[in-house]
Formats: structure tokens, sequence, C-alpha cells
């Protein structure tokens, strides 16, 4: 007997509905694979579960046969008078860029050592390269901000190194200063002490010129002699004329 007819219609057993969908994913997959294999036919096939998870299969790359799609599907609606040409213009404007965003993804992740899975050996080394390259960059740029740095390092030191400079020559000066002051006031000291002593040699020697010259006084005023007691100046006085009228 023959196999009834199925009727389609939501299963309900929830279980049964992921065995039934699990299967006819796969056998659905594989009818597309072989029929892009024998027919040479470009396909792209795209599946979201209940869940959100997707399935998709693609024999010449998703991203170019959506592309093929959009131009085919825009060429036909422009055919059919429905979309302009600036439309068009812009819409592959988008697409040049969607493409250009997603390959700067791709080369930004490879970069990082991620999705690394389907580069061959000829697109690794470019890697490789374009990494040492970068590293080599990185070094020589590292390596200028360092001899900069030193060599502004080395400016201030000589900036320090100038002022201290000064700093010493300053403090010498004003030692040099203050000794030459000390000897020159000691020089004023020794000058005056002697134009001291020399003021009193002569006051001194005036004050005994007048004091040895004679003098007639009246009165007791004392006579005091350098070389025997004092005696009253008027009973001197009054000896030398005694003997002055005697002779």
């Amino acid at each position: 007997m023959g196999r009834g007819k199925v009727e389609l219609k939501r299963i309900e057993n929830k279980i049964n509905r992921q065995v039934t969908f699990s299967k006819r994913r796969n056998g659905l997959l594989k009818k597309a694979y072989e029929l892009s294999i024998l027919c040479e036919a470009e396909i792209a096939l795209i599946i979201f579960s209940s869940r959100g998870k997707l399935f998709e299969f693609a024999s010449a790359g998703m991203n170019n046969t959506l592309e093929r799609y959009h131009r085919s599907s825009y060429n036909t609606q422009e055919a059919n008078g429905v979309v302009d040409h600036e439309t068009q213009s812009w819409y592959q404007e988008v697409s040049n860029l969607r493409r250009k965003y997603e390959s700067l993804q791709r080369s930004q992740r490879h970069l990082l050592g991620q999705d690394l899975g389907p580069l061959n050996v000829k697109e690794l080394q470019n890697l490789e390269k374009q990494l040492e390259g970068a590293l080599s960059q990185t070094r020589q740029r590292k390596t200028q901000i360092m001899m900069e740095q030193m060599e502004d390092l080395r400016r201030k030191e000589r900036h320090l190194g100038d002022l201290n400079k000064q700093l010493k020559d300053k403090l010498q000066l004003e030692a040099e200063g203050q000794v030459s002051y000390r000897a020159i006031q000691g020089s004023w000291d020794s000058t005056g002490m002697v134009a001291n002593n020399n003021h009193y040699c002569m006051h001194h020697s005036q004050s005994s010129s007048i004091d040895c010259e004679p003098t007639l006084q009246i009165g007791n005023h004392q006579y005091v002699s350098q070389e025997g007691p004092s005696i009253p100046r008027s009973n001197a006085a009054l000896n030398n004329f005694m003997q002055g009228w005697a002779l």
C-alpha cells in the first residue's frame, strides 16, 4: 500500500515538532547542496528556528548571493519603472559601504588573532607580515619618544647646572666682599688708633711745655712738681722773688 497524504498543519507536540524540524532541515540543506553541485546553481538558504537560531547555506557566499539578488531585484523593479536611478545608486553606495565595513571588521578580528580558521597559508603569511610591520613601526615610535624625553631631561640638567654655577659665583662674590670689608674696617680701626695716639702725644707734649713755663699766680693754688712734693705756688714765687732781691 502507498503512503497516505500527510496533512500539513502545526505539530502540537513540542518534542515531535523539534524532531521534525531537525530532520527536514537537514534534508533541505542536503538537497540545496546537491542542487548546487549537480546543476552549478548559486543557492543561498537561510533558516530560522522557532527559537531564533540561524541555519544557512550558501554555495557562493551569502553576501555575494544577497548582493546579486538585490541587484537583480532592483534591475527588475527599474525595468518596471518602480525604482528610479538615484535610488539604485544610493543602494549601491550603501552596499559598497557595508562590504567595506564587513571587510574592516574581519581584518580587525584577524589582527587580534580571532577567526583565523577560514584563512589559508598565504593569507596567514600576509597577516604575519602586517603584524611584523606594525610591531616594527610601534617600536620605532617608542624609541623616538624615549629619545625625545632623554633630550628634554638633558636640557633640564644643563639648565639646572647653569643655575647652580650662577648661585655658586654669587655666593663666592658675596664671601669675597665680606672679607674685603672686614680688612678695610680693620685698617680703618688701626689708622684711627694711631691718629688718636699721635693726638694724645701731641696734646701731652703741649701740656708739658705749658706747665714748664714760669707763671705768676696769686692765691693758694697748689703746684705739683714731677720731682718732689707739691708746694703752694705762691710760696715758690715768693722764694724766687726774694732770691732775686737778694742778688
